[in-house]
């Protein structure tokens, strides 16, 4: 079936990443799981070929130009073309006070979860257009609207992604092209561990229902805006944070 769509998820071989590409590939997508950890990709795409669908795993480092490109490639050599790309790949950072940070705190955070999406929104796009159609999901999250302190770099990079979708989302309107972001709160993923647990109890203290998210909660919502059924919501950012999101 050539007509399949095809999907690349950043960052897909754990967490939020893995429960994306685990729900596209249910939807019926191929699914491409790239990531830095070539092992673990190559073992959760091999258990969904297992389970009847259809995978294969790219290593990946989103801030390589070079290696972002020949991700897209790779896709598009072997299934004919690229329909959806969901940038998840990131990094929390070091947690501490902005006067203890070193740039260097600053620049990888940045790198990673901000000029990394550029990467692969830029790709991403190039492979699109031809075809006139494609969507584009951002993993952002409400730090990026809200701020969480002890994570500035972080929460700096995040709302670079908001900017950016709102922008390419306009930029694509009528290309055929969508590109929306997801906006989570507190999700129960190995991330959590790279952040202070004071950090963490602030931000789960913020959410009025009271716990935190599931990856395959946003899964969910990703499954939707990948899917032909969001026709209408370009440049838009979804909320999925138990109620802490505040505008």
């Amino acid at each position: 079936m050539t007509d399949r769509k095809t999907a690349i998820v950043t960052g897909g071989a754990r967490g939020i990443g893995l429960a994306i590409a685990r729900r596209l590939a249910r939807d019926g997508l191929r699914v491409a799981i790239a990531d830095l950890d070539l092992e673990k990709a190559e073992r959760e795409a091999a258990a969904i070929r297992s389970e009847g669908g259809e995978a294969m795993a790219i290593r990946a480092d989103v801030t390589d130009p070079a290696g972002v490109e020949a991700m897209v490639r790779a896709v598009v050599d072997r299934w004919g073309h690229l329909d959806v790309l969901v940038n998840n790949a990131g990094i929390a950072g070091r947690t501490a006070p902005i006067q203890d940070l070193d740039v260097e705190d600053w620049q990888r955070v940045i790198d990673v979860d901000l000029t990394g999406v550029f990467l692969c929104c830029r790709a991403a796009v190039r492979a699109m257009l031809p075809r006139g159609s494609g969507r584009i999901i951002n993993i952002a999250s409400i730090a990026g609207k809200e701020g969480n302190p002890t994570l500035v770099p972080y929460s700096a990079a995040k709302a670079g992604v908001i900017g950016l979708t709102k922008a390419l989302g306009k930029e694509l309107a009528q290309s055929g092209i969508l590109v929306n972001a997801v906006a989570p709160a507190v999700i129960e993923t190995e991330i959590l561990q790279q952040i202070a647990p004071e950090t963490v109890q602030y931000m789960l203290s913020k959410i009025p229902m009271g716990r935190a998210g599931k990856p395959e909660e946003v899964a969910e919502l990703v499954s939707w805006l990948a899917s032909p059924a969001c026709s209408f919501s370009t440049g838009a950012v979804f909320d999925l944070s138990g109620g802490r999101a505040t505008y």
